[in-house]
């Protein structure tokens, strides 16, 4: 007996497939995020090459990280600061305006959450998105990754049920 639910369980340990070639895209809205990170170059020249080809917008999707709770309950010492709000909203501007300059209709948010990867594939889910671009790290054993912030790329792309294209940087290089 095949249980319905069983067929979209996915294993952290599983690799989730590989999103389609980005010169296939057909989409009419691409989520460039970030869980914190500055928006690389590389994702937002990904995300642009796609757009411009499908002739799609891009919403840009920072997070400003909330760092837990104090006796389990949410404490306002624990939220993004002034000068981290600052941050996510530079790295959104310098995204959305390098996609304006080449004629990409772009608009962008910065967000606050305990929890990344569900906050991007809900936003993406509500604006009806085809598909994310995110800059993420080189990929860690499962078991370590669950813990790391850095990480969050690699969740997001087993929680969504749209294309996640990640643009891995390596760390000797800095090449994308």
């Amino acid at each position: 007996m095949t249980r319905p639910w069983s067929l979209h369980l996915r294993w952290p340990w599983r690799t989730p497939a590989e999103p389609p070639a980005p010169d296939d895209f057909v989409g009419e809205l691409i989520i460039l995020a970030s869980e914190g990170r500055p928006i690389s170059e590389a994702a937002t020249k990904l995300a642009g090459t796609m757009a411009k080809k499908a002739g799609a917008e891009v919403h840009v999707l920072s997070i400003a990280r909330i760092w837990g709770t104090s006796f389990g309950l949410p404490n306002p010492g624990l939220l993004p600061n002034k000068r981290e709000m600052k941050e996510q909203y530079d790295h959104v501007e310098a995204a959305v305006s390098w996609l304006k300059r080449h004629n990409i209709t772009a608009s962008g948010q910065v967000t606050g959450t305990r929890n990344a990867a569900k906050r991007i594939v809900a936003e993406a889910r509500r604006r009806g998105a085809d598909a994310i671009v995110m800059a993420a790290d080189p990929p860690q054993h499962w078991l370590v990754s669950g813990m790391n912030w850095a990480q969050e790329p690699y969740r997001v792309r087993r929680l969504a049920s749209i294309p996640v294209y990640l643009v891995v940087e390596t760390k000797q290089t800095g090449e994308r």
